[in-house]
């Protein structure tokens, strides 16, 4: 597509500012259009850069109807930032659809890579990974919730799951009640002040979490079930 703009996929930091990148920073500095999951923490990043641009949602309640918007303006020439709530985005993130709309129709597609919650929390949790499961956010239904662990501990990973605060109880419970005792890691605020690491069983990591004031934010959850032999089937 001789005239077509370009797709740059940025990678933004997950708490701390100064992780941006430079190639990042730049990219949104000569971007035409910012896209974003959440378009007031665009704009608040877009603001410590000195950056002024127009900022459109593109999220998983609207990306199925601005889609062909978005692909209008590649098509005429535009160059697009794609910019998700914090780290990577298009991994469980609905960025995914435009970059496979791009790929279809030859727009081209720069990725401009920057912090992850996932290695981050990895890298943190002291564990040896050479694999492990990413699975995104369980279902938020208690029963659909425990046979996902189950699936889990049937692959014998280390398995990765990301959840929001207001769930986090329910789902730890949930993780107990199918899976027993097991070590449970998990990483919260990370590269903010108040950043932290708690590791425990489910029961325990409900109780410290119960003891905390004023949770916010996702929580990165890290499952260790390669010691099977250590915990109920």
């Amino acid at each position: 597509m001789a005239n077509a703009g370009r797709l740059v996929v940025c990678g933004t930091p997950i708490g701390n500012l100064e992780d941006l990148t430079f190639r990042v920073a730049g990219a949104l500095k000569g971007a035409q259009m910012v896209l974003a999951e959440d378009t007031r923490r665009a704009r608040q990043l877009l603001s410590h850069l000195g950056v002024r641009v127009k900022v459109l949602s593109f999220n998983e309640h609207n990306a199925a109807s601005r889609l062909a918007q978005v692909m209008d303006l590649l098509e005429a020439g535009l160059v697009v930032a794609l910019v998700s709530d914090a780290g990577m985005p298009c991994i469980s993130d609905p960025g995914a659809v435009l970059v496979e709309r791009c790929h279809v129709l030859g727009i081209p597609v720069t990725v401009l890579p920057g912090p992850s919650a996932v290695t981050t929390a990895l890298a943190w949790s002291g564990l040896t990974v050479r694999e492990f499961t990413f699975a995104g956010f369980p279902p938020r239904k208690s029963g659909e919730r425990r046979r996902f662990f189950r699936k889990l501990w049937e692959e014998g990973r280390v398995a990765v799951v990301f959840e929001a605060v207001h769930r986090v109880d329910k789902t730890l419970e949930d993780l107990g009640t199918e899976l027993g005792p097991l070590p449970v890691i998990i990483a919260r605020e990370m590269t903010k002040v108040h950043e932290e690491v708690l590791r425990g069983t489910p029961a325990e990591l409900v109780l410290q979490l119960r003891g905390k004031e004023r949770q916010r934010g996702e929580f990165t959850i890290i499952l260790d079930l390669r010691r099977k032999k250590e915990h109920r089937l």
